[in-house]
């Protein structure tokens, strides 16, 4: 398990094991792999505070606007990372999540990155205000802090 001040601060943590199938012709983890990791941690996100349910009843849901990753340190197999998520700057129709890889093996930050993620009503093709429930179950999973720093850009 790695250091709990490496994941302080991320509601959502989730231990992920590095397959050999993960690594490239350069015998560390594809850099493909980490959006992967991302995404999951995203999705498992979502479902923490509801948004998958909510999304099925309703028809907004999230959209991935942006993405982004900056590799710390090359991983290989055998190792166990810790995949962290949360989420910042919330707007009207969207937040920035932030996601964290950590290295069981090295013990240290492997990747760090980010994802802008806008509210969607996939009915309609369109951007949508965050439903209340879903933003409500955000500041809930993340604390009080989240609205502090709105952004809308």
């Amino acid at each position: 398990m790695p250091a709990p001040d490496l994941l302080a601060g991320f509601p959502l943590t989730l231990p992920w094991p590095v397959a050999w199938g993960d690594m490239d012709a350069f015998a560390h983890v594809n850099n493909v792999v980490y959006f992967r990791w991302f995404e999951s941690a995203r999705l498992a996100y979502f479902e923490a505070i509801g948004w998958t349910a909510a999304m099925a009843e309703g028809g907004v849901g999230p959209i991935l606007a942006r993405t982004s990753c900056a590799f710390r340190a090359p991983l290989t197999f055998p190792d166990t990372v810790t995949l962290a998520a949360r989420a910042v700057d919330l707007g009207e129709d969207r937040f920035t999540m932030h996601y964290r890889v950590v290295s069981e093996r090295l013990g240290v930050v492997a990747a760090e990155g980010e994802g802008r993620v806008i509210s969607y009503d996939y009915r309609n093709a369109r951007k949508a205000p965050l439903p209340p429930a879903i933003r409500a179950a955000l500041i809930a999973f993340e604390g009080s802090g989240l609205g502090a720093g709105v952004s809308e850009t």
